[in-house]
């Protein structure tokens, strides 16, 4: 049913949504958007307390300290310790540890156990990597693709032991959790069979089970998700509907539903078995307040701005002759430039849309943070990143990528940008503070993502391949 521009109003109005930015400048740095707290009453509300009723009205952890070892930076109280090392650490099999960290996810396991499941973004051909993905017998897909996920089982004293989730897979960027306990690895390269050394087609997301490794055999892509470069996905636990990004450009990528078949229940197994066709995979479709059509999520310049949404069918989710994107014209689909990291959280899916320069026809940000209200159908942008004009200085941030909602409030988020590389944390306003800083090198943070039990905070540089493990006096955060 396509969401007109009445309903749109009617139900902005019925539901109080501010259909202006309640906040109306960029939240480029820390500490930002500090005046418009006063206006909301400041911090150290109820909704401020922790579960003792003590109030926390500081935002963040304080500055960042440099690491005498040259790799993470992090506030006084902090310590961190590497999980896997690429060329380091080894699988269960005795190959190194798989480089080109990527998204991730956590899993509660037997006695107190985590699983971690993350991709390793190895793109193009096996011999063009020094650690591709190990070929593991049943696991593989396409012997010629060096990319992949692995597994990693943390252990109550800190041991660990690892193992390959699937391989022969290609670019595997990020992905999502599913309500289910299963990851799905999202493969951001659609090369087709004989290009690049691919013995198959990609472009496809897979289904990886980090409690039961024989799931995991004769790797089946679920095509219903469609044919193009995957970033993201998430998947509404009430509804059943699955959403996902795409990070291309010429033009702009889209954002995507999936709509399963009509009784279809989700579970364990249960993706595996559907049809390539299965489901109406749809791209979003976007009108502001005054219900003119919206051509690319660059047109929002004020935090608080709120779309309605419609889903508009796409007509060949294969794509094996023209990509996805451009099966439609552009006054057909709302576009945005990097559509990245995606969270299930708050009832809704927070959607990341990393830069936005000349390719597009709005303003030109360094990272937005949306959130779509599936109930509602609007999208609402929560944080803003003006144009970072220092990369290589200590301060502001740029390039959000892979995102986390923190058990402690707000959002977490990974830098992929220019110079300096931060995990930083975003409060429900947009306010921004720093978590973690890459004194190693330049490389991207990934694979953001609390333990099950919020103690620990798990994140990767990408090169050289490091997962690290962050731990500390978390507390909660003032939502303003």
């Amino acid at each position: 049913m396509a969401l007109n521009r009445r309903e749109f109003t009617q139900k902005s109005a019925v539901a109080g949504l501010a259909l202006t930015g309640a906040v109306g400048v960029l939240a480029t740095a820390p500490e930002a958007l500090a005046s418009d707290e006063r206006s909301h009453g400041g911090p150290g509300r109820d909704d401020d307390r922790d579960d003792r009723g003590h109030c926390h009205d500081r935002l963040g952890y304080g500055p960042l300290v440099a690491d005498p070892d040259g790799i993470l930076a992090l506030p006084e109280g902090f310590a961190y310790r590497v999980v896997t090392r690429t060329g380091v650490t080894r699988l269960e099999s005795g190959e190194f540890t798989p480089s080109n960290h990527d998204g991730a996810a956590t899993f509660a396991g037997p006695r107190g156990t985590t699983y971690i499941v993350y991709n390793h973004e190895l793109k193009g051909a096996r011999s063009q990597w020094a650690h591709p993905v190990p070929l593991t017998e049943g696991l593989v897909y396409d012997p010629g693709a060096a990319g992949g996920c692995t597994v990693v089982e943390v252990h109550r004293d800190g041991t660990t032991a690892e193992w390959v989730g699937v391989a022969g897979t290609s670019t595997n960027c990020a992905g999502g959790r599913t309500a289910w306990g299963t990851w799905l690895t999202c493969e951001e390269n659609s090369d087709l069979a004989g290009k690049n050394g691919m013995t198959k087609d990609h472009g496809y997301v897979f289904e990886v089970d980090p409690r039961d490794r024989r799931a995991n055999l004769d790797p089946k892509p679920l095509k219903f998700f469609g044919r193009y470069d995957h970033e993201a996905v998430v998947v509404d636990p009430k509804r059943g509907h699955a959403y996902l990004t795409e990070d291309a450009s010429n033009p702009n990528g889209l954002l995507f539903r999936w709509v399963p078949p009509r009784g279809f229940e989700h579970g364990r197994g249960r993706l595996r078995p559907l049809a390539d066709d299965a489901g109406a995979l749809q791209a979003a479709r976007c009108i502001d307040s005054g219900g003119r059509f919206v051509d690319d999520l660059s047109r929002a310049g004020r935090i608080g701005t709120v779309y309605g949404v419609d889903w508009v069918d796409v007509p060949d989710r294969d794509a094996r002759t023209t990509p996805v994107r451009k099966q439609f014209t552009d006054d057909q689909i709302t576009r945005a430039r990097k559509l990245e990291g995606m969270w299930w959280g708050d009832g809704g899916a927070y959607v990341v849309s990393s830069y936005a320069r000349d390719e597009s026809p709005g303003a030109a940000h360094d990272g937005q943070v949306w959130f779509y209200d599936p109930k509602r159908r609007t999208l609402t942008l929560k944080v803003l990143l003006g144009v970072n004009t220092a990369p290589d200085e200590d301060g502001a941030y740029d390039g959000p990528d892979n995102i986390t909602v923190s058990p402690y409030g707000g959002l977490v988020l990974a830098e992929d940008g220019e110079g300096v590389s931060h995990l930083f944390g975003a409060t429900d306003s947009g306010r921004t503070y720093p978590i973690a800083r890459n004194d190693l090198n330049d490389s991207e943070f990934t694979g953001v993502v609390f333990s099950p039990d919020g103690d620990t905070l798990y994140a990767s540089i990408q090169n050289p391949g490091i997962m690290v493990a962050i731990t500390g006096p978390w507390r909660r955060q003032p939502r303003r």
